[in-house]
């Protein structure tokens, strides 16, 4: 089996994947407090009440947006799955191009994103990952990483404009009812929750007029079901995109990484 993790600003997902295909996942929330024997607790627990056994786990792939967790990540990996991790980079074997400017720069989860999307469904593509940013990203047809747009995801927007508006309350981010909110909290999700609607569907609409109008759309991220719900430009919704990338990376790049340390 293999444990592939998903670490983003909020939170962090844990996948097992038994020869290819996706047995478990998990989430808890992303805490940079937290030791490398904190979080390899909390994985054995969570594996251990599935009746999945530390030693039927023999490779472990990292994808993270948190320099921070990363290397408590790579020690935990070690000490107790007793394997080196293999964490997703730019610099591995993928089997998509990036043609980014600076291609170190790409966020992992953007990679693993691409790598998933284009094995499963071809290009050109757009992906749309609603996180604590909201990411818009490009392959081709011929499978290269294009780049994309960065936008601040709805938990974000809605914290910064609390924060920043005395008056304004703490909502619940769902759809109301109307559009023309009645209330403060009918309106702040108002203008939020089909802001972002409108947003995302002008970014798909100017995307596909680069690419081409038969680019497939994915949405993947926390609230991809309740986004997707109130649309029609996306085509199919993937909640463990990312981890089925770091799946695809580590397979690719196996090889090259020892599976157990000496």
């Amino acid at each position: 089996m293999l444990l592939c993790i998903d670490v983003g600003n909020t939170h962090t997902q844990f996948g097992v994947f038994d020869r290819g295909k996706l047995k478990r996942d998990y989430r808890v929330a992303s805490e940079v407090v937290r030791t490398e024997d904190e979080i390899g607790i909390v994985v054995l627990s969570l594996l251990k009440h599935h009746g999945i056994k530390v030693s039927d786990v023999n490779g472990v792939g990292i994808s993270s947006v948190v320099p921070n967790l990363t290397g408590i990540l790579e020690r935990m990996s070690q000490k107790y799955f007793d394997c080196e991790p293999l964490s997703v980079s730019a610099n591995l074997e993928l089997e998509i191009k990036i043609a980014y400017d600076e291609p170190a720069a790409v966020g992992s989860d953007r990679i693993c994103n691409a790598v998933a999307g284009y094995k499963k469904y071809g290009g050109p593509l757009i992906i749309l990952d609603f996180g604590t940013a909201t990411t818009f990203d490009a392959v081709s047809a011929e499978g290269a990483y294009l780049g994309g747009a960065i936008a601040p995801g709805l938990e974000t927007a809605a914290t910064d404009l609390q924060r920043k508006a005395a008056k304004l309350p703490r909502i619940e981010l769902r759809f109301p009812r109307e559009v023309i909110g009645k209330t403060t909290v009918s309106s702040m999700q108002s203008g939020i929750m089909y802001g972002a609607v409108d947003a995302m569907e002008g970014m798909v609409r100017r995307m596909k007029a680069v690419l081409g109008s038969d680019s497939k759309v994915i949405a993947t991220g926390g609230y991809a079901r309740i986004m997707a719900a109130e649309t029609g430009v996306i085509d199919y919704i993937e909640p463990t995109l990312v981890l089925d990338g770091v799946r695809i990376i580590y397979e690719t790049n196996r090889k090259k990484t020892p599976r157990h340390r000496s």
